[in-house]
């Protein structure tokens, strides 16, 4: 497959980019709203994976650009960035599925709270953003970016995934499966995705207030 991380060369999108790249035989196209500057993530990812051996396809391209060819589309922006980057490639995601992984989140002096949209969740925006016959896939809401993008780290963590077409989460849950030491699990219809990604400040927040718990993911036994 090939796949598009639009705003791919952000903090998740990084760490994206390199486990699929690295893990898998799917094309990775890193999208920016300046084609310069995703190649420019793009060559920085290439050095890395040829440094530890991987034969990797990591190419960059504009945001439009990076979305027409892809099987899947992942929106890697912050959430209000979200709609704006969906509605610019709108046009090109022609038998695609569109992954978003955005959380609102604001801050105050007691940490990080979740902030969702007036629509329940930023899932749903990506949904009001995409041409009705986009299918939506809410997906790794709940990675720490850092650790993610350090590919000599174990993560031992789980994906949550929701949807409402059953094919694109079976397409979405199958990548992730392929990435090592990630596991996806069916997380139900896109309904549910406020309580999925209200699951991101709670692990920030419990990171900032105990030694030694840096890049939280989760775990579900």
């Amino acid at each position: 497959m090939q796949i598009a991380l639009l705003g791919g060369t952000g903090d998740i999108g990084e760490g994206l980019a390199l486990r699929i790249a690295r893990d898998t035989d799917h094309e990775v196209r890193i999208g920016s709203r300046k084609a310069e500057k995703a190649e420019s993530a793009a060559e920085e990812y290439r050095t890395e994976l040829d440094e530890r051996g991987a034969d990797a396809t990591v190419t960059g391209h504009e945001n439009p650009a990076a979305a027409a060819p892809a099987d899947i589309a992942i929106a890697a922006v912050p959430a209000y960035y979200l709609s704006d980057t969906v509605e610019a490639v709108a046009d090109e995601l022609d038998d695609s599925v569109l992954v978003s992984p955005a959380v609102g989140m604001q801050r105050d002096e007691d940490g990080l709270h979740y902030n969702p949209p007036g629509l329940g969740s930023v899932t749903a925006l990506a949904v009001k953003a995409a041409p009705d016959d986009v299918p939506v896939v809410g997906a790794f809401h709940n990675l720490a970016a850092a650790k993610l993008a350090d590919l000599d780290a174990d993560l031992d963590w789980d994906v949550p995934v929701v949807a409402d077409d059953d094919e694109a989460k079976a397409t979405v849950v199958e990548l992730t499966a392929e990435l090592e030491t990630l596991r996806a699990l069916d997380a139900g219809p896109l309904a549910n995705a406020s309580e999925v990604e209200s699951l991101t400040p709670l692990l920030i927040n419990l990171a900032a207030n105990n030694d030694g718990m840096h890049d939280l993911g989760v775990k579900f036994w």
